[in-house]
């Protein structure tokens, strides 16, 4: 063992000895959180990642080191900031001799902070959602004592389980007549586009909104945009050659206008049929036409770019967007992020209902996300009606059927530079779980509830 080894290990040593010193860091924003060797030992292989760097193991010795200079550093029950101990990451890579590894880190450090002070100097939601929509949700859940993982854990531990699961139940249901009302209050609505982000709920959502507008003698009819592929030929690639189905321009946009203009002229259009397997449209074509009390629906990740239905008047459409906005402080203090509940949906829907191995579903969830940031938020500010699809009781449930997996999602992913954004998703996830109490069953949720969509048992068909 040389010398730095000797040294690493002895830091480590006498970080394992000190570790009960610090608890807390203070952020930028002045917010207490809880301090996590994890995170140090994530930045610091995120930036190795950044400079050819591979090795995890190596990232979390260093993150040893880096605690333990903060327990020799700080006194007893101290509370640093952040950027105390940003300094102190980058003092451990220049003396282990990571210099390239620490101008990485300086970088995204600056990149941060820029960010952060533009964050200080306006109010800015998650993902374009208004403000005032994230304050209500989150008000609800202080008012029902369900905003952080203790107190869900209190709710099943004194037996007010079921009565948290009916109030939520009937607030989501109240909402939906809330979004069916402010259709049938513009009755010029010819076209209503459905967007929202992977397992967001949006099926679920539609068919019960659906259900109300049936009420009314109105009924949705869905125009299925995956018959506008263009032919593969003609297809865009992206940057690594390969055929683009996730960009709107892979859509024959102008074949759309087309129809859609028709079809609020009350026109009969003979709608395509593309085949996957060939990459070509077939040459027979299905009439298709809208009646006088039926609502054209769209249901599409590209459903909020105004280049896909351009031709429509503005007062004949109606833009709904959903979202799951997860008001859920986890043990350490940090909401939990939208896009981690959407991603454990997915991985118990696809689990049970498509035999996918949910290293699988972790390993792809960069790829869903990356198509969401680009073709759904920069528009949310567009549309008419947001509408919140979490349930403040579903994540217990997720963790009942998903948490056994973790072991192996976290050690399939530790060691793969490629992979370091499904490793740090997946410990994160794996985090806001395991303190969780899980319910002995299922019994609780209604067969019409939204979360039966992904953990079954649906009284609804998908």
């Amino acid at each position: 063992m040389d010398e730095q080894q000797k040294g690493a290990s002895q830091l480590n040593l006498f970080s394992i000895g000190e570790q009960n010193k610090i608890t807390h860091v203070i952020k930028r924003d002045g917010r207490l959180v809880a301090f996590d060797k994890k995170k140090i030992a994530n930045a610091i292989f995120q930036a190795a990642v950044s400079v050819g760097g591979n090795n995890r193991d190596l990232a979390d010795s260093l993150a040893d080191q880096v605690a333990a200079m903060m327990y020799h550093t700080y006194p007893h029950r101290a509370t640093p900031t952040v950027q105390e101990v940003q300094d102190l990451i980058e003092k451990v890579l220049i003396e282990n001799g990571h210099a390239r590894t620490s101008k990485a880190f300086i970088l995204h450090r600056i990149e941060q902070q820029r960010v952060a002070s533009q964050r200080e100097q306006h109010i800015v939601a998650e993902d374009n959602i208004p403000y005032k929509v994230l304050w209500k949700v989150f008000a609800w859940n202080v008012d029902h004592e369900c905003e952080t993982v203790e107190k869900l854990n209190r709710h099943m531990e004194r037996g007010t389980w079921g009565q948290l699961i009916l109030d939520a139940e009937r607030l989501y249901h109240e909402e939906i007549q809330k979004v069916a009302a402010a259709i049938l209050d513009r009755p010029k609505t010819r076209l209503i586009i459905v967007a929202g982000p992977s397992s967001s709920g949006k099926t679920t959502t539609t068919t019960k909104i659906s259900e109300k507008l049936k009420e009314k003698n109105l009924s949705f009819v869905l125009m299925n945009l995956d018959n506008y592929f263009r032919n593969l030929e003609e297809h865009p690639k992206d940057e690594y050659g390969d055929y683009d189905f996730e960009t709107p321009q892979a859509l024959d946009l102008k074949l759309i206008n087309d129809h859609l203009a028709q079809l609020m002229e009350g026109k009969t259009i003979q709608m395509p049929i593309y085949n996957f397997k060939t990459g070509l449209r077939e040459e027979k074509t299905e009439s298709f036409r809208l009646e006088k009390n039926q609502i054209l629906l769209i249901d599409s990740l590209h459903g909020l770019y105004e280049e896909m239905t351009k031709s429509v008047p503005a007062d004949n459409k109606f833009k709904f967007y959903i979202e799951a906005m997860c008001q859920l402080k986890d043990a350490k203090g940090e909401f939990v992020r939208w896009a981690d509940l959407r991603l454990l949906r997915r991985m118990v829907r696809d689990n049970w209902h498509r035999s996918y191995d949910p290293v699988r579903t972790v390993g792809h969830w960069h790829y869903v996300r990356r198509s969401e940031m680009r073709y759904i938020v920069p528009f949310i500010h567009t549309v008419d009606y947001v509408f919140n699809g979490a349930l403040p009781f579903e994540i217990p449930y997720h963790k009942k059927y998903m948490f056994k997996y973790f072991d192996k999602i976290l050690a399939t992913f530790r060691n793969d530079p490629k992979k370091w954004d499904a490793f740090m998703r997946a410990q994160r996830v794996h985090d806001v779980l395991e303190p969780l109490n899980t319910p002995a069953t299922d019994d609780d949720v209604p067969k019409n509830s939204l979360l039966r969509e992904f953990i079954g048992g649906s009284s609804y068909s998908y």
